[in-house]
């Protein structure tokens, strides 16, 4: 039995800054250069195309239990591309991490890049993606949609604001990305601005964004983020697109942004216009123009039922230091556009308090972590699965946690409380109580050049079901960490 950790004491590790300087040399150097399946079983091979849909209608998810749905149980896959615009039991991505996801109006799931597999499976071979994917939860199959099936191809801009069939993003790590009220996927790589069409599966250039801050408050055609990767990014009630933090070539950023798809106009809102600035926390619980969290990449990012962006950990400046995991939770409301800290330490490097599994408490808490994943269930409960705890004793995470926005409470709901734990993937398509994913999160030492670009992707489908996709973490073996290519689904 797993022995429970109940300590909250701080540790003193700091994130190195080589660990921040890799990361930014490897995501911004494609920045610089180019400015302006039948499904897999658990015996399958660690190179192997990884399984795709499995064919067939799987038995009905149990709640609370995770099934793995789709792709290799081993890491490092290659992924089965099949033909453009054809969905098939066989296709599923290569494995790779620092994607960008989206759910249409359907339901289905999108995917985009990161940095992984696509075809050659020597680890040589790893780069970054720019292939759009889509999975559809009913018929259980990926279809791949655009863009290469190599890595590292340049982008094709084509006439700014004009969609075009050959218009197509360069391979992209650690973007962000939204959806709009008309059902267009928008990405913000780097320092360029792109929209995808639903309807004609046509990429747009939108144009390249100004790093130019303006007023505060004040929106702009002429206003824009500077370039950066890792950020947390939401969309709110009002079809507007929120972008906060990550990183850049000069460190961790706090500034809050919103954009308006229908006037193209950006708005800095909120934080600092220089980087690797402390946060300012205020009273725990309540609001004010004053607060604002500390810089910091890797973090989680939800949206409530009212439309409140929130906003948890990641690796950055708490109150008064640099180079921490962080385990504070923020609130932001657009409508009075003020922060609020409402849960967690001040300080960084808090390790996780679990308490009993499944009962929530005012002293659990997640810890400090980086690069994990979150979803918000039908009843506006906040859920978090894995990430990197660099500040404890370095390892990957599986745990998964919900929090009450009502009660401010932290329960502990399953996965390990112990760090570095393989996946237990069952059967292919079957709900069970022993299946969780391998710890995974963005360290990315197993591969050259992914430092920084392993953190999975999440979506929530139409029924309310968690999915969970790649990064770079733990396989069925457990031996070493390595980039992904599974797919779970999850019932609350």
């Amino acid at each position: 039995m797993e022995s429970f950790k109940t300590c909250g004491s701080s540790r003193s590790g700091r994130i190195e800054h080589t660990r921040l300087f890799i990361r930014f040399a490897f995501l911004f150097a494609p920045i610089l250069l180019t400015s302006c399946g039948g499904g897999g079983s658990s015996g399958g091979s660690g190179h192997s195309g990884g399984g795709g849909g499995g064919g067939g209608t799987p038995p009905s998810t149990t709640a609370n239990q995770w099934t793995w749905m789709s792709g290799s149980d081993k890491q490092n896959a290659v992924g089965v591309y099949g033909v453009l615009g054809t969905a098939s039991a066989a296709n599923v991505p290569g494995a790779r991490g620092g994607s960008v996801s989206w759910v249409d109006s359907a339901g289905d799931l999108w995917l985009f890049g990161g940095f992984g597999f696509a075809t050659d499976s020597a680890l040589s071979a790893a780069g970054e993606l720019n292939d759009l994917w889509m999975f559809s939860p009913s018929s259980k199959q990926w279809t791949w949609v655009s863009g290469s099936n190599n890595v590292n191809a340049s982008p094709v801009f084509g006439k700014q604001g004009v969609a075009s069939a050959s218009t197509t993003p360069g391979g992209l790590s650690s973007a962000a990305g939204w959806k709009d009220n008309e059902g267009n996927l928008w990405l913000f790589g780097g320092r360029d601005l792109w929209q995808f069409s639903l309807a004609t599966k046509m990429w747009t250039w939108m144009g390249q964004v100004s790093g130019v801050y303006g007023t505060q408050g004040a929106g702009s055609i002429a206003n824009g983020p500077k370039a950066r990767a890792n950020a947390a990014s939401w969309t709110d009630a009002s079809d507007n697109f929120w972008l906060f933090g990550g990183t850049n070539i000069s460190g961790y950023l706090n500034d809050l942004w919103a954009f308006n798809p229908s006037t193209r106009t950006w708005t800095w809102m909120a934080g600092n216009d220089t980087p690797n600035a402390t946060g300012v926390y205020g009273k725990l619980g309540v609001p004010s123009s004053s607060n604002t969290p500390g810089a910091r990449a890797y973090s989680v990012s939800w949206v409530d039922k009212s439309g409140n962006l929130w906003l948890y950990g990641g690796a950055g400046y708490d109150a008064s230091t640099k180079g921490r995991d962080l385990n504070d939770l923020w609130e932001f409301s657009p409508s009075t556009k003020q922060w609020a800290w409402v849960h967690g330490s001040s300080s960084g490097g808090m390790l996780p308090v679990y308490g009993m599994q499944g009962v929530a408490a005012v002293a659990n808490t997640p810890g400090g972590r980086d690069s994990a994943v979150g979803w918000t269930d039908r009843s506006g409960n906040l859920w978090l699965f894995g990430g990197f705890d660099f500040d404890g004793p370095n390892d990957f995470l599986n745990d998964l946690w919900e929090f009450n926005p009502t009660t401010k409470q932290w329960a502990w709901r399953g996965g390990s409380n112990t760090g570095n734990a393989r996946g237990v993937y069952g059967s292919l398509g079957t709900p069970s109580s022993r299946n969780i994913p391998g710890a995974r999160g963005s360290k990315g030492v197993a591969i050259p050049g992914a430092i920084g670009s392993g953190v999975a992707v999440a979506w929530t489908d139409a029924s309310g079901n968690f999915w969970l996709f790649g990064g770079n973490g733990f396989d069925s073996n457990g031996a070493s960490d390595g980039l992904l290519n599974d797919l779970w689904r999850y019932q609350p």
